[in-house]
């Protein structure tokens, strides 16, 4: 059996996350916040528009969190939190919370989970597309 080895998630990388997430909501006039974290969940990057409502720093945060953990876009994941769904006591079953709301990307290189990135402050499709548009520029 082979290992292959796949380059992690480096700071220019989540710089360059940073920026295009930043573009892509400039673009539409929404102010946010993006965070982008390693895969051990470390804090690679963070930037808030000077506009950006306060709490969009927390949700950026959780979202990109929440994609990392369970390795899907939280657009995915929101009706599986809804009574009755596979995740419904999930959100408070953690130490550390996780927020389904549209908005966190997992980050792949190689097929291999090496990052996330979460925006929040404008509206949940909205941030889910600001951060795809972000991790399509790695690509």
């Amino acid at each position: 059996m082979s290992t292959i080895a796949v380059a992690p998630l480096t700071i220019a990388d989540a710089e360059t996350l940073i920026t295009a997430a930043h573009r892509a909501a400039e673009a539409t006039g929404v102010t946010v916040s993006v965070t982008v974290l390693d895969a051990g969940g470390n804090l690679l990057a963070f930037r808030r528009d000077d506009r950006a409502v306060l709490i969009s720093g927390e949700t950026s945060t959780r979202k990109a969190y929440t994609a990392l953990q369970l390795d899907a876009p939280t657009a995915d994941l929101v009706d599986a939190v809804q009574p009755g769904g596979l995740f419904h006591t999930l959100p408070t079953a953690l130490d550390r919370p996780l927020l389904f709301i549209a908005g966190g990307v997992p980050i792949r290189r190689d097929g291999r989970l090496i990052g996330a990135i979460g925006v929040g402050g404008g509206a949940p499709e909205q941030d889910h597309a600001f951060a795809t548009s972000a991790v399509e520029t790695l690509a």
